[in-house]
């Protein structure tokens, strides 16, 4: 397809997009046009192939086909309710895959609604992405801290390892970090906060950002009381999280954060490198 047309058929798929509460949708009655459909009746069959394939992947079809129906100007100030559905971008694809391929804007659609739909759970993945960094930075700053009061306290390297392995073990129900890793199959040489979920991040960050707070405000001495200080928050945030039915030892792991930064970055730059060969 020539540049030119692709430009033309890209702003308008864009410009006949609307936004509510914040999803992106298009009126099936502008799709139509759009995908070079001259009847409803055509175009419906098309629609109906989609949600079957949206009924196969488990998607709710009432998520992204909800019917609706609007009036429109058929005449002279003469206006008559038509039947209409509002589409998700999920719901744009699956139709453009379930289109007559040999039509130029159906083969354009297929392209540009997959990449859309790639680029929309790429955000996602990017915010969800962002906020375990942040979780993550503020657990490394935290535990940072923890390490230099306790040696300003007289507590060596092995002491801290051994209060915050002993503050592990208050947290994920009695089992040691050792015990936790093999549990949820994370390398033993790395560190097991790459593998949790966000809020048990942030549970292992309150607990010991109470601990630095209890430590330097009450001048606590001695790797004893220190671990005592420590275990006790712990057991208290293990205690705030199962009274809401989070139980840290059995939160599936999720993807090693640093190499779910790397693929989020590779995948992000393929992303756009596919939209300008697409416009080309």
């Amino acid at each position: 397809m020539q540049k030119q047309i692709i430009t033309k058929l890209s702003k308008s798929f864009e410009d006949y997009a609307y936004e509510e509460d914040g999803i992106e949708f298009w009126f099936a009655r502008d799709l139509q046009k759009l995908l070079g459909y001259s009847k409803w009746e055509n175009f419906a069959k098309v629609v109906g192939k989609a949600k079957e394939s949206c009924i196969n992947a488990n998607q709710n079809v009432l998520d992204h086909f909800p019917e609706v129906r609007k009036m429109v100007t058929i005449g002279s100030e003469a206006e008559r309710e038509i039947e209409d559905i509002m589409l998700t971008r999920y719901a744009c694809y699956l139709i453009a895959q379930n289109g007559e391929s040999r039509k130029q804007e159906i083969a354009f659609a297929q392209s540009y609604f997959a990449i859309q739909t790639r680029k929309q759970e790429l955000i996602e993945e990017r915010i969800a992405l962002s906020e375990r960094l942040e979780a993550r930075k503020k657990l490394i700053s935290s535990e940072t801290e923890l390490s230099k009061l306790i040696y300003e306290r007289g507590v060596d390297e092995s002491g801290f390892a051994r209060i915050r392995s002993k503050g592990d073990h208050a947290l994920f129900g009695g089992l040691t970090t050792y015990q936790v890793k093999m549990k949820m199959n994370i390398p033993n040489h790395r560190p097991m906060a790459d593998f949790l979920p966000t809020v048990t991040i942030s549970a292992k960050n309150f607990a010991t950002e109470i601990t630095n707070f209890n430590v330097r405000t009450n001048n606590i001495q001695g790797e004893p009381e220190i671990t005592h200080e420590h275990v006790k928050n712990n057991t208290e945030i293990r205690q705030v999280l199962t009274n809401n039915n989070i139980i840290p030892e059995n939160i599936p792991p999720e993807e090693d954060i640093k190499k779910l930064e790397r693929r989020v970055k590779k995948e992000g730059d393929q992303i756009a490198n596919a939209y300008k060969k697409m416009l080309k």
